[in-house]
C-alpha cells in the first residue's frame, strides 16, 4: 500500500501564512502525497507551487461551518477551480439538515457539482454533530446529488472521524461513491485502519511523519 498516495495534505488553520502552504507544497512534492488542502485565499499559491507536479490543490467551501449561502459556496468553489482547485471540500449546511430541510442540502450540493464539472467534488457532513440516523440520511443525500466522496469531518468540530463513521457511511455508500477519514488521523495504525474500512482519501496536517514515524503531535490538526 502506498500511504502518501492517499493523502490530503492540509493546513487550514486561521493563522496560516504563505510560507506555510510553501512548506506544505515542498512536503507534499518530496512525499508525492496526493493532494495539498488549503483555504481558497491560498489556491493560487499553491498552484504555482505545485506546478509541474502530479499533486493536486484541494479547496474547502463553506468552510468550516457550512452556514453560509449557497450562492456564497458556489462562488467560492467557481473561484477556486479558475484558480488552480481540482478538487474541492464543501461543508454542508448542517443546521439545514438537522431541521429536516434535506432538498435544500441535496440540492446545494448538486449545484456545486454542476458548477465544477469534472472536477471532484467531497462533501463534509461532520458527523460529530449528527446522530447515526442523520448520518445515513446526509450520506445518502451526497449519493444522490451525484458527490465523488463523502467526507467525515473538518477537524474543527467537537470530533474528527471515527471508525465506526466510516464503517457505516461505507454501508450505504457501496461502490457508489468514495470515503475520506479527515480529523484526528495522526497514526500510521489508524491511518491503516482506516483505509482497510473502505476509506480512500485521509486528510490530516500529520502526512510527514505518518510517512517518517508512524506517530505525530496530537495538537497539530
Amino acid at each position: 500500500m502506498e500511504l502518501n498516495k492517499y493523502i490530503d495534505h492540509t493546513v487550514l488553520k486561521a493563522t496560516t501564512e504563505p510560507k506555510d502552504i510553501i512548506q506544505l507544497c515542498k512536503e507534499a512534492r518530496e512525499n508525492k502525497f496526493f493532494s495539498v488542502c488549503v483555504n481558497g485565499s491560498y489556491v493560487k499559491l499553491a498552484s504555482k507551487e505545485l506546478e509541474g507536479t502530479e499533486v493536486k490543490v484541494c479547496a474547502v467551501i463553506g468552510f468550516p461551518l457550512g452556514a453560509m449561502s449557497s450562492e456564497a459556496k458556489i462562488f467560492e468553489a467557481k473561484n477556486c477551480i479558475e484558480n488552480g482547485a481540482r478538487e474541492i471540500d464543501m461543508v454542508i449546511n448542517v443546521g439545514m439538515l438537522k431541521a429536516g430541510q434535506f432538498a435544500y442540502v441535496r440540492d446545494e450540493i448538486a449545484e456545486i457539482k454542476k458548477a465544477i464539472g469534472s472536477n471532484v467534488l467531497k462533501v463534509i457532513i461532520e458527523n460529530c454533530y449528527l446522530t447515526d440516523e442523520e448520518k445515513k440520511i446526509a450520506t445518502n443525500l451526497c449519493l444522490d446529488a451525484k458527490a465523488d466522496f463523502v467526507k467525515t469531518s473538518t477537524g474543527f468540530g467537537t470530533g474528527g472521524a471515527t471508525f465506526e463513521d466510516i464503517q457505516l457511511m461505507k454501508s450505504i455508500v457501496g461502490d457508489k461513491a468514495k470515503l475520506k477519514a479527515a480529523g484526528g488521523v495522526r497514526d500510521l495504525a489508524t491511518a491503516e485502519k482506516y483505509i482497510s474500512l473502505g476509506a480512500s482519501r485521509l486528510g490530516t496536517s500529520s502526512g510527514v511523519e505518518l510517512m517518517t514515524t508512524g506517530t505525530a503531535d496530537p495538537n497539530k490538526y
